[in-house]
């Protein structure tokens, strides 16, 4: 697909959104060289119209914006930047431009499943997801029992910070095995939802 930064005078609008939460964060502007960079270097970076020069968010403040993904609009003139953000976004310390609250959810698990589902589509070298398909059922299916038993003990102990890393752990691995079984975390949520009563 073929951008057109022909209608702007080579500048691309790219709407900034927050790929856990969904909010939008900011309104940018890039030019090829700013989409390039961003796609090579995974920090979202744009071109200032007042300085006429690439900037890449955060390269001042620290607070970066960690490229997820890139989503083209119809008439191939828009952009729309997924990203994580490291920090507030607006120059006046607000989550965003637009002075809203960017509250975290649970929405990076999806996240996660499509970068597992890549994994096992595209099996990279040095992934360790990689190396858990390789490993086969068994191998996944073990961890999980391992992880889940490391979730027990850190809570009888009462440690919450590993019961949160090992909690992290064992999600991880739950995701890795039902992506091998060719299953999926909404299937899981269906079945939950059908338990309550919904459709």
């Amino acid at each position: 697909m073929k951008l057109d930064f022909d209608k702007n005078n080579g500048l691309i609008p790219a709407i900034v959104q927050d790929a856990q939460t969904k909010t939008v964060l900011m309104l940018g502007y890039m030019n090829e060289e700013a989409l390039k960079k961003t796609k090579e270097t995974g920090l979202v970076t744009f071109f200032s119209r007042s300085r006429q020069t690439l900037w890449t968010k955060g390269e001042t403040s620290g607070n970066y914006l960690k490229l997820v993904d890139i989503l083209v609009d119809c008439d191939q003139d828009t952009l729309l930047v997924k990203a994580i953000p490291s920090g507030p976004v607006c120059h006046l310390g607000n989550d965003t431009c637009f002075a809203e609250e960017n509250t975290p959810s649970i929405e990076f698990l999806n996240i996660l499943e499509t970068i597992i589902a890549s994994r096992k589509r595209e099996m990279p070298e040095g992934s360790y997801s990689t190396h858990l398909f390789n490993k086969g059922i068994n191998k996944i299916a073990q961890k999980v029992g391992e992880e889940a038993t490391e979730v027990v003990i850190e809570a009888i102990t009462h440690n919450k910070e590993r019961l949160l890393e090992e909690s992290a752990d064992l999600i991880y691995h739950l995701l890795v095995l039902l992506k091998a079984e060719d299953l999926s975390l909404a299937q899981v949520a269906n079945v939950l939802r059908k338990r309550h009563g919904q459709k």
